[in-house]
């Protein structure tokens, strides 16, 4: 008797899961939720426009989409100050999405007056270190520190093992060289 018990309230409750849980499937359609965002995000555009009194920024991608980027006084900014964001000038935003917004935890300035640039291909990459190697077109090998940000989110498509040319944006600080982003070069 009692296992036929068990046996009927294991059935009962199968069923009911099973319709609560197709109970809820319009409502989940229709939400979109998909997984969360882990770490930074880097995004790289150009400043389309500068809203001061809004402390907004337009940044168009290379593939045309326009990001409204929100600034704080916590932005940090690197190769400039974020009074000299000017149209036209070429950034790195890293921001985490919060609540649909964009808000920048940090802006690297690229081009003249910017973060410095140097190219090569990558020997090895060291997360953990903070480090990234890179062969010099003259056969010699060069180490730079990463950021945190760089190490945890940055040019994730260049640990393959494989050779990759990358282009390095980093700034001389306290006796060595901090690559703030890097991407590959085709």
């Amino acid at each position: 008797m009692e296992i036929q018990l068990k046996t009927q309230l294991e059935k009962i409750l199968s069923v009911s899961l099973l319709t609560g849980g197709l109970a809820l499937l319009p409502a989940l359609a229709g939400a979109q939720v998909g997984p969360p965002i882990r770490g930074t995000i880097a995004l790289k555009g150009t400043v389309d426009k500068v809203y001061e009194g809004a402390n907004k920024v337009a940044v168009a991608t290379e593939d045309g989409v326009e990001h409204i980027v929100h600034l704080t006084g916590h932005t940090t900014v690197h190769g400039g100050e974020l009074e000299g964001l000017e149209k036209g000038r070429i950034v790195v935003v890293h921001f985490v999405p919060t609540g649909g917004e964009e808000t920048a935890e940090e802006i690297d300035q690229l081009g003249p007056n910017g973060l410095k640039t140097t190219e090569g291909t990558v020997t090895k990459v060291d997360r953990k270190a903070k480090t990234i190697a890179i062969r010099l077109q003259n056969g010699s090998v060069d180490t730079l520190r990463l950021t945190d940000r760089a190490a945890l989110d940055v040019g994730k498509d260049v640990d393959a093992g494989k050779p990759t040319k990358v282009v390095i944006y980093y700034e001389d600080g306290a006796g060595s060289r901090v690559a703030h982003f890097f991407e590959k070069v085709s």
